[in-house]
């Protein structure tokens, strides 16, 4: 029987943890979720949220699944408990539903994972064959943000009466044949196990735990008491930090030249948004545990607050930062032909104007992580995006050299923009760096939500125009962007919609203007589609009002006028090939006339309230940063036991890349993929791969490891003395490589060569940056180098009494130029269906309220329909094997294909978003009011 060694003021209780015995000395109160995993290192649990909302802390207690951060330790003495460690030797999965996870691609990020695995495993044992309704209600109390739950789901269909079916996935494909094949994720077993490591799940010996102070308003002044006082009657607190420690500059941000924020708020400045940190204290975890926020010697002083667009383009508002006239942060600006003289000689006009709101990401890993000082270096190892640009802001906040910070990532549990932005890193390196101790901290959720950056509001204002015979002449689209108290990512945003707010479609006359706007409410940053998803709300629902108009169905209006490889895009840029739009379209062709001619024959014989409607929509997104150097520098190491290292530090939030970079690599080399050992994301010991957004590691890092498996092939040949420009096998995994070439057979002795500075026999590494250019000043260039395409068609019915829309199917049809991983590219599909979903009807956050996931509502299992995953491939010239991105471009045309099927269904356009059960009912009712007032008037 194991013991854990007794705590002060504790009481030692017995609990049988995975069919073990084990005594801990803990509070009775405690959370068993935390003691779990801090006192028994089960770190397998998660916490989420610390209010049973996300399911991902579910165990089995006693074979029911329950949410252990709602079960105190005192009520489970001498009660049997099961996490997911131990579900692998528990009747009658014995690890099969694990290996069901990983065939299916069930598990991307993998921090919903054991909640999900755990209340499987309890409707398993009570039912072996369950139908998808029970399945579906067996996973509803585990939120998932990633995955879109359906391969959740059929992995756990999959193991009905224990029957594992057969995938065509292969173990170990052989060399060459990597790519294109549906392998496990390469880093799934960890997650399925429990044993992966996220920001939250490390401790090191000694550390201390850091809590922030926050401000209570949208904006304040505020004073400090006596601090020292504070320290010295607060036993156990070791430290406070204010804004006059940063040792460096104190001024950090995502794009350095628009780099705003500090780490703490300036006394003299103020605060500028409900959420902003203003102090930190540091110490023993129980004492910061412990303390009340209340007792803070701080005084505030609320302020009047622009929380609007308007309030803050008001000629009178105060700036929020002084050098930014208007409150205006940054525009964007791409402009072609004459809009005016075309809108005016077009057969048919449309307008109208449309907005959205707040999204939080919602990500189920909270942010956290721990810094410890090294000599005169610091390292953070912390849930992140970005390790490099981490690195640069901290070396500039701490004031000492970029080498002198090192970043390691951990597993990224969700990211989808928001972890681009520093978190924890700032207060832990500050603190780790002043009082060199190890100093650990993780966000509530409440934190979290409050504090990190949400999908930007828009407001926007268009009109389209097109001939008789349907071709699109001219578009008008203007839109401002709250992008909150910081920069963030609000020149991205400002500068990427522009560019593709035509859609994927020829347009010769074109204008479209951008705004980004200061206000006092949390920074707007990067998610998922840098405001494409919004523009193309209005864009796509635009498009479908001038087909009906014209009377031309909105499907072919869309092939009409799809985009091709030899005619210029809205920034003049002729593509040459890769331009997949048209074939996407024509693949939903038979579906779109099927669900088309139901819907409304069903609508026809309607009697209840109950309506259908099916709408399409198409999207583009250009693949990395607009206009900008984008490069990603991989290095590989043949080792002198014949494997391969490589070293690519771009970070997998759940998308695949550890997966996918190394199968291009394999097969660039020409070698198993079974012969890699994966060195990823530690900026001491991968080099810069850039970050992992804008849908670009794929094509980005993935054509470096591409060029870096090529050079070692090469370099290999040449150690042997053998010619690199004619065909040969190479046999790996052994410190004496076999190489067949020309019919002969030769050998080269791996243990004969000297270790290069790397400590590998040979080393390759390379540097791919995508061909652009910069915009003139009317968005002319070549902002990408590299374009995705994709369209989808949604099925609906909605209740009219109710206002209640349900989602009955999704096909997704998406141009992915090659399909590296099919099965990883389908959990890209469907994650990104079901964030559009949520985007469409449910999701909005109000700044200040509802700042927990039982109030912010995202999709649950039960929420997403069947996903049909159409993948077209037409080939990118630059990209690996003519592969392209996917991971934003899913999330793009989910929301407007929604909503331009409920205008189907019912005749009503909705201009705010989302269209919950309220707006819906308002827009039907103002509907017949306007039918009732024509009538009348005729």
């Amino acid at each position: 029987m194991a013991t854990i060694a007794p705590a002060a003021q504790a009481r030692l209780l017995t609990l049988i943890v995975n069919d073990r015995e084990v005594s801990v000395a803990v509070s009775p109160a405690q959370r068993l979720s935390r003691v779990l995993r801090e006192d028994l290192g089960l770190t397998g649990t998660k916490v989420g949220c610390d209010a049973g909302d996300c399911g991902a802390c579910t165990v089995l207690l006693d074979g029911e699944p329950v949410c252990a951060c709602l079960v105190a330790v005192g009520q489970v003495e001498n009660q049997t408990i099961t996490t997911v460690e131990g579900l692998k030797v528990r009747p009658p999965q014995f690890g099969g539903l694990q290996e069901s996870f990983l065939r299916h691609g069930a598990a991307q990020c993998g921090a919903c994972t054991p909640g999900m695995l755990v209340a499987a495993t309890a409707l398993l044992e009570q039912n072996n064959s369950p139908s998808e309704t029970e399945v579906i209600d067996a996973l509803g109390g585990v939120l998932c943000r990633c995955t879109g739950y359906r391969k959740i789901i059929d992995a756990v269909l999959d193991m009905r009466n224990n029957v594992h079916k057969s995938h065509a996935e292969t173990a170990c494909p052989a060399a060459g044949s990597s790519v294109g094949e549906r392998l496990v994720r390469l880093d799934g077993k960890n997650k399925v196990e429990g044993t992966e490591i996220y920001g939250a799940d490390e401790i090191p010996a000694s550390a201390l735990a850091l809590r922030v102070i926050r401000c209570p308003h949208d904006r304040v002044s505020f004073r400090f008491g006596d601090l020292q006082a504070f320290v010295a009657a607060n036993p156990g607190v070791e430290a406070l930090f204010t804004s006059k420690d940063v040792p460096g500059e104190d001024c950090y941000g995502v794009i350095p030249r628009f780099a705003d924020q500090p780490v703490f708020a300036h006394p003299e400045l103020g605060a500028r948004y409900r959420g902003e940190a203003v102090a930190a204290i540091v110490g023993e975890a129980e004492a910061i545990e412990s303390l009340d926020p209340a007792t803070f010697p701080v005084t505030w002083e609320e302020l009047p607050a622009l929380r609007s667009i308007d309030e803050s383009l008001a000629p009178d508002a105060p700036l929020i930062h002084p050098h930014r006239a208007q409150n205006v942060l940054v525009r964007g600006r791409v402009v072609r032909g004459d809009v005016e003289i075309a809108l005016a000689d077009a057969d048919a006009v449309v307008e109208g104007e449309f907005e959205t709101g707040f999204v939080e990401h919602a990500c189920i890993e909270p942010e956290g992580g721990f810094a410890r000082r090294v000599g005169d270096h610091i390292e953070i190892q912390a849930c992140t995006q970005s390790p490099y640009m981490d690195r640069a802001d901290i070396a500039k906040l701490l004031g000492i050299p970029a080498e002198a910070v090192r970043i390691i990532p951990t597993a990224v549990g969700g990211g989808f923009g928001t972890k681009l932005d520093l978190s924890v890193q700032p207060f832990l390196a500050l603190a780790a760096w002043r009082l060199r101790r190890p100093v650990r901290m993780v966000y509530s959720r409440h934190e979290s939500i409050m504090s990190t950056t949400k999908r930007h509001p828009a407001r926007m204002r268009c009109r389209a125009g097109a001939s008789k015979d349907g071709k699109l002449v001219a578009l008008d689209f203007a839109a401002d962007f709250n992008t909150g108290a910081y920069s963030s990512w609000g020149p991205t945003v400002a500068a990427r919609v522009p560019v593709h707010a035509s859609g994927p479609y020829v347009v010769p006359h074109y204008r479209a203007l951008t705004r980004a706007i200061h206000t006092n409410i949390v920074p707007a940053g990067a998610f998922r589609g840098f405001g494409v998803p919004q523009m193309a709300i209005a864009q796509e629902q635009l498009y479908d009002d001038l087909a009906i108009r014209l009377g031309i169905d909105p499907l072919e209006f869309r092939v009409l006028n799809a985009l091709d490889n030899d005619t210029p895009t809205v920034t003049g840029q002729v593509m040459g090939e890769g331009v997949g739009i048209r074939a996407c379209l024509e693949a939903l062709r038979p579906r779109w006339k099927q669900a088309r001619s139901e819907a409304e024959e069903f609508n026809r014989k309607a009697t209840g309230p109950i309506r259908r409607g099916v709408g399409v929509a198409a999207m583009w997104y250009g693949c990395g940063n607009t206009s900008l150097p984008n490069p990603s520098t991989v290095r590989i190491g043949l080792k002198s036991d014949g494997r391969i290292a490589l070293h690519q530090g771009a970070v997998d939030i759940g998308q695949g890349s550890n997966t996918i970079v190394t199968q291009i690599c394999a097969d660039a080399l020409r070698a198993p993929i079974a012969c890699f050992d994966l060195i990823s994301g530690d900026t001491s010991i991968t080099p810069d791969c850039g970050k992992t957004s804008a849908s670009r590691q794929t094509l980005v890092t993935g054509r470096a490891a591409h060029m870096a498996g090529k050079e070692l092939r090469r370099a290999i040949l040449q150690l042997a003395s053998l010619p690199d420009d004619e065909p040969a096998i190479i046999d790996f995994g052994a410190p004496t490589l076999t190489i067949h070439q020309n019919g002969k057979r030769h050998t080269l002795s791996l243990h004969d060569n000297p270790l290069d500075e790397h400590g590998y026999v040979l080393t390759a590494e390379q540097t791919f940056d995508p061909p652009t250019s910069p915009l003139d000043e009317n968005g002319q260039g070549v902002p990408y180098a590299v374009y995705g395409f994709g369209a989808h068609m949604a099925e609906i019915e909605i209740d009219i009494e109710l206002g209640i829309v349900r989602v009955l199917k999704i096909v997704a049809a998406h141009d992915v130029g090659r399909a590296i991983n099919p099965t990883l590219i389908e959990g890209q599909i469907e994650g990104g269906v079901a964030q559009g979903l949520g985007m469409a009807l449910m999701e909005e956050f109000f700044p200040g309220k509802g700042e927990n996931l039982h109030d912010y509502l995202i999709p649950t299992a039960g929420d997403i329909p069947p996903v049909e995953s159409i993948l077209i491939e037409d080939p990118s010239p630059i990209g690996p094997f003519g592969a392209k991105g996917i991971g934003e471009q899913a999330v793009i045309p989910t929301a407007p294909a929604i909503l331009n099927a409920i205008h189907h269904a019912i005749g009503v356009r909705m201009r705010r978003i989302p269209a919950t059960p309220d707006r819906i009912r308002e827009a039907i009712l103002a509907k017949a009011r306007n039918q009732k007032n024509g009538d009348a008037r005729g």
